[in-house]
């Protein structure tokens, strides 16, 4: 019983389906049909123009998206939390050739206003110093918490404000537009670029990058070249996020992994750290406790000394939240 990762979860059969059906010839690279309509799809999902990159990884659709916005010189405003920090290994530096990561306080692994000018302000308008040229927030955050509208629109205001560009970490974004229950406009907010998350909601090796700015867009076409990340069998990808897509499986998928999380988290209590607004529990425990879920066949990851994480998935069986309920309710 797997509580480790969404990452682990299988690929839906729809999704092996669309893949099966696009293995005909097509042309190569992003020039096939499948390709060529993500645009259309994402725009009237999102009720913006839009325009599509796919990438394999979630690593390489932050890095990607951000490098569209920042210089090598700049720096981007980020949650001390967040998965470009804490796990990617220094990608961002990699892929914006060198540039910095400026790091903000926020309750839940989210930013807020107040955070990001604590961060920006004390920072010289000079040459001596990194400028922020970006902000980048996670939807849901780290600690499976979303943003509002509201609070989107905010940080927004505030980078309208101070010049900077506005990504949005979307690995999952699906659990945040399931716990919100809103449309997927209001989930995104105004941001300029959106990595939409699939592979963690039952997507084989397909993300989206999706921007809002053309232009943008035209920068990073040249990025994921240069970067090895422009496949030569791209229909394959773009197969993958049209059957997420398709009659709103990544909205079910995520639903299916939030009510799992749900149900563990009633049998949680106090032990919760933090509110489940999406598919992650993060849950107190001692080590000797840990040993005994573990001894009852659940995996999870520690989470530092006192603590687990227990991730759930679009595939999660019922009666496997169900027993890790029971299994937290009697220790």
């Amino acid at each position: 019983m797997q509580f480790l990762s969404d990452n682990a979860a299988s690929v839906h059969p729809e999704v092996w389906d669309a893949m099966r059906a696009a293995d005909e010839a097509d042309a190569p690279y992003d020039g096939d049909s499948l390709s060529a309509s993500l645009d259309e799809k994402m725009t009237a999902l999102f009720g913006r123009e839009s325009a599509v990159l796919w990438v394999a990884t979630g690593t390489a659709a932050n890095c990607l998206a951000l490098a569209t916005m920042v210089p090598p010189h700049g720096g981007v405003v980020c949650h001390e939390e967040a998965h470009i920090e804490m796990d990617e290994c220094g990608a961002p530096g990699f892929y914006l050739h060198g540039a910095k990561l400026l790091l903000g306080k926020g309750e839940g692994a989210k930013l807020d206003p107040d955070g990001i000018r604590e961060v920006v302000d004390p920072i010289r308008d000079d040459v001596h110093q990194v400028q922020p040229f970006a902000i980048s927030i996670t939807q849901a955050s780290e600690y499976g918490r979303a943003y509002r509208p509201e609070e989107l629109a905010a940080i927004r205001a505030l980078a309208d404000e101070r010049g900077l560009g506005l990504h949005m970490d979307g690995a999952r974004f699906g659990n945040a537009a399931a716990f919100l229950d809103l449309p997927a406009s209001d989930v995104a907010g105004p941001v300029d670029a959106l990595s939409f998350g699939f592979v963690k909601n039952g997507a084989m090796s397909a993300e989206a990058i999706v921007f809002f700015d053309e232009a943008l867009a035209d920068v990073a076409r040249y990025r994921r070249k240069r970067a090895g990340h422009l496949q030569s069998k791209g229909r394959y990808l773009a197969a993958q996020i049209h059957a997420m897509l398709d009659g709103d499986l990544w909205l079910a998928n995520a639903r299916a992994a939030n009510a799992a999380a749900a149900e563990i988290a009633g049998a949680c209590g106090e032990r919760l750290m933090h509110p489940v607004e999406a598919n992650e529990l993060f849950v107190r425990c001692t080590a000797a406790e840990r040993e005994t879920l573990r001894s009852r066949g659940f995996g999870f990851y520690d989470w530092g000394s006192d603590a687990a994480r227990f991730v759930t998935a679009w595939n999660t069986r019922e009666k496997d939240a169900r027993a890790l309920a029971k299994a937290v309710a009697d220790l």
